[in-house]
């Protein structure tokens, strides 16, 4: 707008729908779910907004009932890489040119179409494409998406008025300019909001977008693009590119118009795209930006003193909410032996109340994991735990496949901190306990610290501040998002950024203006209103 520093609305967290029974939101999603389920949609690719059908495709499956087909999805190759890195191109020049508020404007009208009309597809999709319970969909991939399209914009006006000092007769500026090239924008099953955010963040700064979505969660991508496309995105600037990982990945990796990649996923394959960008540096325009999570070994540390009842109710949901398929998830604990026994206990009493199985019934708990290869990867875990002298399977254990990838939430003790389970990600319903004795607390926080290679999140639990101060102190480096007296996860945007070192990624923080920073290069402006005349200095009027 012309002569006019436009300001962001307030952004304020979106409240969470309760889904009671009798209450409007829990009619309301019902009935799309039902509709959802009596049909099976073609997802085809899109590329500067057009629709492209490969016939090379994939089927999309409810993984609580994996003989439920909701689609059927075209998987992208070479060629159609090509094309969208084309149609990428294409849009690039107007796209990072178009005045900011307008870009904004974009995504704040995303967020309004998901708060109303597209809030119960997205959240419907959720549930039966990725087995989220309804509260588990809503925080995802209603709210917290909502959350980043409403606050990165904020985010943004307050990185473009970061601006330097300027000296007499000089004016001094930076300009935010977006990438030189394509960010690639690589996303997973497990958060339809973190899908969202991955390919529309760098959009927001000025940039063009091949977003790859996790095969496993197509539906609800799908229905992101769609959200886009209906609130005024221009072709091309996102461009929604399915398929493996080889076929779309190695193109445009290759591609010297790559800029950045924003990635959420396994280390392995972040390491591999990180090793490909060092093999082709020489064939890039630049040298492209890095931004990736890539999951945690997270942890709660108990001290002594602490409050019983929140540390179990911490570890069960921190540890068994989603089926433990948050990056965030409590997957290893340690507990004093003092406290075992009632720990223990409640543990085992909240377990028994968890109930499992199709996310249509909103009495369930947990619902299933999300395909077969991670079914068999937890399953290798609970087996071998069974045969070890050294651990003990203290509730859970048993695996079903029989019509959906249902794993119970399994507790397993282990008396060798350095064991496999308790030290490597498993990204499932397994929490693995070592019990210490109170006398060595020292020597056991250097024991969590170093247990992992992973720093994602963690928390502690204790009841004297110097005890917390102690703990926080010996565990500072160990977790990205640390919290006291509270389950590792949920984080909230605008509240507790998101992001963490080591093996866990680049924390770069998302949900605050961190993230954003990484999608823009900085020119910086010096106007000067009396330039010199001469070439002479005043030292030059004598010897």
């Amino acid at each position: 707008m012309v002569n006019s520093r436009v300001q962001v609305p307030n952004p304020t967290n979106e409240p969470v729908r309760s889904y009671a029974p009798g209450s409007p939101e829990k009619a309301s999603i019902k009935a799309r779910l039902k509709t959802m389920l009596s049909e099976t949609i073609d997802i085809p690719i899109i590329i500067g907004g057009k629709e492209i059908r490969t016939g090379n495709t994939g089927q999309a499956v409810c993984p609580h009932d994996h003989g439920h087909v909701l689609a059927n999805f075209h998987k992208a190759g070479a060629a159609e890489v090509e094309q969208a890195i084309a149609a990428a191109n294409g849009a690039w020049q107007e796209w990072s040119e178009l005045p900011w508020e307008d870009r904004a404007a974009v995504f704040l009208k995303a967020a309004e179409l998901l708060a109303g009309p597209f809030r119960d597809t997205i959240n419907a999709a959720t549930m039966l494409n990725q087995s989220k319970t309804v509260y588990q969909a809503e925080i995802d991939s209603a709210c917290e998406l909502i959350d980043f399209l409403k606050f990165n914009p904020r985010f943004m006006a307050d990185i473009y008025d970061g601006q330097p000092f300027s000296g007499p007769g000089i004016w001094n500026k930076v300009e935010y300019r977006a990438l030189e090239g394509f960010v690639f924008a690589v996303t997973p099953f497990n958060f339809t909001s973190i899908a969202g955010n991955l390919s529309a963040a760098p959009a927001m700064m000025g940039n063009v977008v091949l977003w790859k979505p996790a095969s496993s969660s197509i539906v609800s991508g799908y229905y992101l693009m769609k959200l886009f496309e209906a609130a005024g995105l221009p072709p091309g600037v996102i461009n929604f590119v399915p398929g493996s990982g080889s076929q779309v990945g190695n193109p445009v990796m290759a591609s010297k118009h790559l800029a950045g990649l924003h990635f959420t996923g396994s280390t392995a394959t972040f390491q591999h795209l990180w090793r490909s960008v060092g093999e082709n540096l020489g064939n890039y325009g630049g040298y492209p930006r890095l931004v990736g999570e890539t999951g945690g070994k997270d942890f709660i540390f108990a001290h002594p003193s602490s409050d019983v009842p929140s540390l179990v109710t911490a570890l069960v949901r921190g540890a068994f909410e989603y089926q433990g398929q948050k990056c965030s998830a409590a997957s290893r604990a340690y507990i004093p032996a003092s406290l075992w026994d009632s720990v223990r206990e409640g543990v085992v009493a909240h377990l028994a109340t968890i109930k499992m199985g199709d996310v249509m019934d909103f009495r369930n708990f947990m619902g299933a994991v999300i395909d077969r290869k991670s079914f068999d990867n937890i399953k290798g875990y609970i087996d071998e735990a069974r045969t070890r002298s050294d651990h003990e399977i203290v509730a859970g254990g048993t695996c079903d496949d029989s019509k959906g990838y249902f794993v119970e939430p399994t507790v397993v003790r282990v008396d060798d901190p350095s064991a496999r389970i308790i030290c490597e990600e498993i990204f499932g319903p397994v929490l693995s306990i070592y019990v210490y004795d109170d006398a060595k607390l020292d020597e056991t926080l250097k024991i969590c610290d170093s247990g992992s290679p992973y720093a994602l999140t963690g928390s502690i639990f204790a009841h004297d501040r110097r005890d917390i101060v102690k703990m926080s102190n010996a565990l500072r480096h160990a977790a990205g998002n640390f919290d006291i007296n509270d389950k590792p996860t949920g984080a909230v945007v605008g509240q507790q950024p998101f992001g963490g070192g080591r093996a866990s990624g680049t924390n770069d923080k998302a949900g605050s203006a961190i993230n954003l920073l990484r999608w823009t290069s900085v020119r910086t402006m010096k106007e000067t209103f009396n330039p010199a005349t001469s070439i002479g200095y005043p030292h030059m009027g004598e010897e």
